[in-house]
């Protein structure tokens, strides 16, 4: 057991804990600053040039009728595939990075290198195309592979270390876990305003340079201060600290499979909820920068602001929705139907989304009010607040103790696919048109919805009890804690 960091207190709380925010806050801000970025980035013609993606090489004749048409919607194709690749194996790589930690070099060594080859990732993406004259496709994917590995180094180990500066009876972990999910969110902000501003106003290379220094500072703050302010936490592999090796060979019970059963059956529905949400930097982002009037008094507002409305109100909201769940007592929402909620909350942002997409019709000079989009995130970010917490929690009380982390992983790896369908979905915002894809979601999005609501009480069946035995604390700690995790 990390012996725990004897540098005192701020605000009630080891100092280490704001070491750790500051360093979260920092990656966030790289990691949506490109993000809110990337596929405006990819669907500009400066950079289809750089890259070779001419008329030719979709297919165009550049003579034809609407060739200038096709080959922007080939362009936006083409930068949602590739987000939808990368957004998927961001979330695969925690996975191995987290069971890299845990048995080979401990969570602090796996941070400083997570940190480090995401800045690289950032500088390959930012590297000016004049310097790399032919080789610019090869610094993209080089890039974005840089990040992936990084990522999932950096990832699943810097959340855990937060509650190593607890002792597991400390009442103050929901409090530290609470400051440090404004961390994630700050930094989600800062990465939208500041990357997605020096991204879209002067050049989007100099936003992913801007992200990957944000991704230096956090690493240098944490070789400058963490043996300070983290003493011996995160050093040594949790696999190696210890004489607890306990064989669990023992077959699952009926009980455990049941719960099993739980987490796959809602960890699927997940994809579902996630096609939909993923949305926001792909085709929703497209739909601001090329569909929506974002003047205001002759001032032109960054496309990629937008995305800043998920963790303005994730900030304003998550704290009412966790105390009203709480409040509800006997009466609160078992977690399927909770989930169902999530999906609700979903299709009624993509309901927003049909009104943007009639309000433009087929008036390609027409522009949508940007108050439909900001509804259809609002609607989204309850949605996720129903959804994502919830279901992180619900891992941690179902999962058989053998496989926590194995399942954990499946989690993860659900989410991904989503983020893959998401890509595959916005797509169809240029081949069938915004109005029937969004609202093709919204359909799929309730459908679902009103699936989990009648499986809920079988699923709630198998679940033998286990969401309904906590106290309130325990449960109030839970959903703030899980809620820092899910970023």
């Amino acid at each position: 057991m990390s012996s725990l960091p004897k540098a005192g207190d701020f605000m009630g709380h080891p100092k280490g804990l704001f070491l750790l925010f500051v360093t979260e806050m920092w990656e966030r801000m790289s990691y949506y600053g490109m993000r809110g970025i990337f596929v405006l980035y990819l669907s500009t013609i400066a950079t289809a040039a750089a890259m070779g993606w001419d008329m030719a090489y979709f297919g165009i004749d550049p003579l034809s009728a609407g060739a200038d048409e096709a080959y922007q919607k080939a362009l936006n194709s083409n930068a949602l595939s590739i987000l939808g690749l990368y957004a998927m194996l961001v979330y695969v790589t925690p996975v191995i990075g987290g069971w890299f930690a845990d048995n080979v070099s401990g969570q602090r060594k796996a941070i400083i290198f997570g940190g480090v080859v995401m800045a690289l990732g950032q500088f390959a993406l930012g590297t000016p195309h004049g310097m790399i004259e032919g080789l610019e496709k090869e610094f993209l994917y080089l890039g974005l592979a840089l990040l992936i590995v990084g990522n999932g180094f950096f990832k699943p180990n810097i959340s855990t270390m937060v509650g190593d500066l607890y002792t597991e009876t400390d009442k103050r972990r929901d409090g530290a876990f609470t400051i440090f999910y404004m961390g994630i969110n700050l930094g989600s902000i800062l990465g939208y305003f500041v990357v997605g501003s020096i991204g879209e106003k002067f050049d989007y290379q100099y936003g992913f340079l801007t992200a990957g220094v944000g991704m230096l500072i956090g690493v240098i703050l944490q070789l400058a201060l963490s043996n300070k302010y983290l003493a011996d936490i995160g050093k040594v592999p949790s696999a190696k600290q210890g004489d607890d090796a306990q064989a669990a060979n023992k077959p699952l019970t009926s009980e455990e499979r049941d719960r099993v059963k739980v987490i796959l059956i809602m960890s699927f529905f997940t994809i579902v909820f996630w096609a939909g949400f993923e949305q926001a930097a792909g085709s929703m982002n497209l739909f601001a920068k090329y569909k929506t009037d974002l003047v205001f008094f002759g001032w032109e507002m960054p496309a990629s602001w937008l995305q800043a409305v998920n963790p303005i109100f994730i900030i304003i909201l998550a704290p009412i929705f966790a105390s009203v769940w709480i409040r509800m007592g006997d009466k609160e929402p078992d977690s399927p139907r909770k989930f169902a909620f999530g999906m609700l909350f979903l299709g009624l942002g993509f309901v927003s989304m049909v009104g943007a997409a009639l309000q433009i019709g087929d008036d390609a000079n027409t522009k949508a009010h940007v108050i439909w989009l900001v509804m259809a995130y609002v609607f989204h970010t309850m949605g996720e607040l129903c959804l994502s917490p919830i279901g992180l929690s619900m891992v941690s009380k179902l999962a058989p103790l053998k496989f926590t982390s194995l399942l954990m992983g499946m989690w993860f790896l659900f989410s991904g696919l989503g983020n893959y369908a998401a890509a595959s979905i916005g797509q169809l915002v240029g081949e069938s048109g915004p109005l029937n894809t969004f609202g093709g979601v919204a359909i799929m999005a309730f459908i679902a919805g009103i699936c989990l609501w009648l499986l809920a009480d079988k699923l709630v069946d198998w679940m033998h009890d286990a969401d309904t035995s906590q106290d309130e604390l325990e449960i109030l700690e839970e959903e703030l804690e899980i809620t820092a995790d899910k970023q």
